[in-house]
């Protein structure tokens, strides 16, 4: 392509718009706020005296996000951050709202107020300090292995919580008496992992390969990352009794695999791995056909389908548009803070607010596959898609499962369940993937084209002489 051919191309200049995304957060903080006063107003006929209050923290939460959006990634995507705090507030008025049907009244919003506080802090140091998400690049099997550690971490004897009895999972670790998911911090540590090994090797990935009856082949190397997640998985599987972390982190490896290289044999490869691996561990593992039975057919263990049982009555009673905020009975059903709180949205705001809710995600994952393709860089195309995924699997598995589209994964609902590890992990990932926006859509400073440079190769040169008061 010649230098007037480069030049003569068009040039895609993106605004800022921080004035639009001031716009949308105060539109998404009044969806909390509204939540939080409808639902007294009606159980109680009448708003707390101090809710005065309680909207102002919010409002001053939301729109301190965006004042660090504002100056420090100007050129951000101006939707992903609304999104995020229309998801959080409702979470909150959501989990307010089941605190006071439970008796006596619980603090589970308080304590949800104060971990998303901790998470916009968070949010805010790693958009101060992290001006080029690049520099982690290159620690592939550095960043592997810590969230590997991270993953396997509460199988280690001594740091198990108590939590795991409640859950039924063994996915909680407690030190100094706090309890934590490690494997919420592994998901950041590992898709930088996989985004920074997939762009050193996405070539050899794509290219080498034996062709057989018109099906390329990978080599035996090349399958020894996707051997080594697909063992990973196995065993959180198994030892961990948690299906959705172990499908969460397969399934992202293999979409990141197939966006690096864009080729469907590695979805088929890993397609074959898992569903293989899942009915071989049916038939030896107890657990797994027990959420097999609870999604096949709920009724015939009541005992033990307890939960989704009673999610799926309050669902079916909130019908198309809900009981209405405050109304219905979720606290009936186990948990339904953390796991089950999409089926608390579709009791009280019915088929139509569970599904407006879904529609905030898919804008939010959507505008995060489009940073992915804005990006110049591979490493920040991966690490945008990788995060986008994560956010996509989460939501398809936790809202499948609640609705028995899928078996019960036990996975959280980003930014709505109750639980500090996942939220602060949630803020943390989008901080990155806002300055990874910010780099693709900021303004990149021209450069001329080689043929605009004057050829002086034949120019003449002579020697001048320059004497007081001129050129003589």
């Amino acid at each position: 392509m010649t230098a007037q051919a480069v030049a003569d191309q068009p040039v895609v200049v993106y605004h800022k718009r921080r004035n639009t995304e001031l716009v949308l957060v105060l539109a998404a903080s009044l969806m909390g706020i509204g939540g939080w006063l409808i639902t007294h107003i009606n159980r109680d006929d009448a708003v707390p005296s101090n809710w005065w209050l309680i909207a102002g923290v919010w409002l001053l939460v939301c729109v301190g996000a965006h004042v660090v959006v504002r100056l420090r990634s100007p050129y951000a995507d101006p939707v992903i951050l609304p999104c995020v705090l229309a998801l959080n507030g409702l979470g909150l008025a959501m989990i307010h709202r089941i605190d006071l049907g439970n008796e006596p009244v619980t603090n589970g919003a308080t304590n949800q107020l104060v971990w998303t506080v901790l998470g916009v802090v968070l949010f805010a140091l790693v958009l101060v300090y992290m001006r080029d998400y690049r520099v982690l690049q290159g620690l592939s099997y550095v960043l592997f292995l810590a969230g590997m550690v991270l993953l396997l971490l509460p199988l280690v004897p001594g740091l198990a919580s108590r939590n795991n009895d409640l859950n039924g999972s063994q996915i909680w670790i407690e030190v100094f008496g706090y309890s934590f998911q490690p494997a919420e911090i592994a998901k950041i540590a590992l898709t930088l992992a996989f985004a920074s090994y997939l762009t050193e090797n996405r070539d050899l990935l794509q290219l080498a390969g034996r062709r057989v009856l018109g099906f390329q082949l990978p080599r035996m190397r090349d399958l020894i990352p996707v051997l080594v997640m697909w063992a990973g998985g196995i065993i959180v599987l198994v030892f961990e009794n948690d299906l959705g972390t172990s499908l969460l982190f397969f399934g992202l490896f293999i979409m990141m695999l197939y966006v690096a290289t864009s080729q469907a044999r590695w979805v088929v490869i890993g397609g074959v791995l898992f569903t293989g691996a899942a009915l071989a561990v049916g038939r030896i593992a107890p657990h797994v056909a027990t959420r097999v039975s609870s999604w096949l057919d709920p009724f015939s263990n009541y005992d033990v389908n307890y939960q989704i049982i009673t999610a799926q009555y309050g669902m079916a009673w909130g019908g198309l548009f809900g009981k209405g905020w405050g109304l219905g009975r979720p606290g009936l059903t186990p948990v339904a803070s953390s796991d089950f709180i999409s089926a608390a949205i579709a009791e009280e705001l019915g088929l139509a607010g569970l599904v407006a809710v879904l529609l905030i995600y898919m804008l939010m994952i959507g505008r995060g596959l489009r940073t992915a393709l804005t990006s110049s860089d591979v490493f920040g195309k991966l690490l945008a898609a990788g995060f986008s995924f994560v956010f996509a699997l989460q939501v398809f598995a936790i809202v499948g499962g609640v609705t028995r589209l899928l078996p019960l994964t036990g996975l959280t609902t980003p930014f709505m369940s109750q639980g500090g590890s996942s939220l602060i992990a949630n803020w943390v990932i989008v901080a990155i993937l806002l300055q990874i926006s910010h780099e693709a859509r900021q303004p990149v400073p021209a450069e001329a084209p080689l043929g605009s440079i004057a050829n002086l190769a034949d120019d003449r040169t002579a020697l001048i002489d320059v004497k007081p008061g001129g050129l003589s």
